[in-house]
């Protein structure tokens, strides 16, 4: 059932998810050339590279730090999920993802504001609703 379920994802993610999925694949393509050594998780495949800064995905494959945590890859899994579901309409999703990653970054770093000062990174929508599906379908 596991192979099935695979299998369908990334059939899912080379049709509806394309976009994303093609950009990932772009990626993925640029880091093997450059040596990097890609990783399986539940079936999709993630680069680690660089370290405290996070993550980011494109479809079945997803980019994180360096030793990530159970709970990233379970978001950016998740993330992998909602790119299937949401198909061309995941790049708005991502771009929003990406900003709000980056002034969250910003303004901490420029002392602005304390991380406890921000509000929990999965109070916005798609963010909380990336890690609920990871968590449920990656656990």
């Amino acid at each position: 059932m596991k192979v099935v379920k695979t299998a369908f994802l990334w059939g899912m993610s080379w049709t509806w998810g394309a976009l994303m999925t093609s950009i990932g694949a772009f990626i993925a393509l640029l880091l093997l050339i450059l040596c990097h050594t890609p990783k399986l998780f539940h079936g999709l495949v993630y680069f680690e590279v660089g370290e405290d800064w996070g993550g980011f995905n494109c479809g079945p494959f997803f980019f994180v730090c360096a030793d990530p945590s159970l709970h990233m890859k379970q978001h950016e899994s998740g993330h992998g999920l909602q790119n299937i579901l949401l198909g061309p309409f995941m790049l708005i999703i991502s771009v929003w993802s990406v900003l709000r990653y980056w002034y969250r970054e910003i303004v901490v770093r420029m002392g602005k504001k304390q991380e406890s000062d921000l509000p929990p990174y999965d109070s916005i929508w798609f963010e909380g609703w990336a890690t609920r599906l990871g968590e449920k379908y990656f656990g």
